[in-house]
C-alpha cells in the first residue's frame, strides 16, 4: 500500500511540474506591405509598423518599428492624419505621441510629388530613426486603401 501511494505521489508531482507548457498565442496578421522596407502587422489590438531606416555612411539600413494599440480606432485615425497632410497647405510636420515613441510625420514637397517620412524618437533612449520617403500611393497600399 505504501508503494502504491508513493508511486501515485510521484506521478502527480511529475504532471504538476512538467517542463513543457502550452502558451496561448494570438495570430499575427500581415496587413499592408511596401516591398520589404515598410510593412504593418497586427497582433490582437496592437499594430506594429516596421520600416527600414535611411542608410547613412554606407551602412546597411536597419529594420526598426513602432507599436500602438487600436484604441478608439487609432489605426484609421493615423491613416486620416497622414492623408490630410498630403493636401494641407502649407505642408506642416505633424507630431504624434505613442506609448513608447514620438512620431513626426515629415512632409517633403518636390516638383513631381509630395512624400512623407516617419521620424521616430524613442522616449527611453532619445534616439531618432528616419524612414524612407513614402508617396501617397504607397501610404494607400500600406493601409490597404487601393
Amino acid at each position: 500500500m505504501k508503494k502504491v501511494f508513493a508511486i501515485a505521489i510521484l506521478f502527480i508531482s511529475a504532471a504538476g511540474f512538467s517542463q513543457i507548457k502550452v502558451v496561448e498565442t494570438v495570430p499575427v496578421e500581415r496587413l499592408g506591405r511596401i516591398n520589404n522596407s515598410f510593412y504593418v502587422q497586427k497582433i490582437g489590438d496592437d499594430f506594429t509598423f516596421f520600416y527600414t531606416t535611411q542608410s547613412t555612411n554606407d551602412e546597411e539600413a536597419a529594420l526598426k518599428n513602432f507599436t500602438f494599440k487600436n484604441v478608439d480606432n487609432a489605426y484609421q485615425s493615423l491613416y486620416s492624419i497622414i492623408s490630410k497632410g498630403f493636401t494641407s497647405s502649407p505642408l506642416n510636420d505633424v507630431k504624434l505621441e505613442l506609448p513608447n515613441n514620438f512620431v513626426w510625420l515629415h512632409y517633403i514637397a518636390s516638383s513631381d510629388k509630395t512624400t512623407v517620412q516617419f521620424m521616430v524618437t524613442s522616449k527611453d533612449a532619445s534616439t531618432t530613426n528616419v524612414s524612407e520617403p513614402l508617396s501617397k500611393e504607397q501610404i494607400e497600399k500600406l493601409f490597404q486603401k487601393s
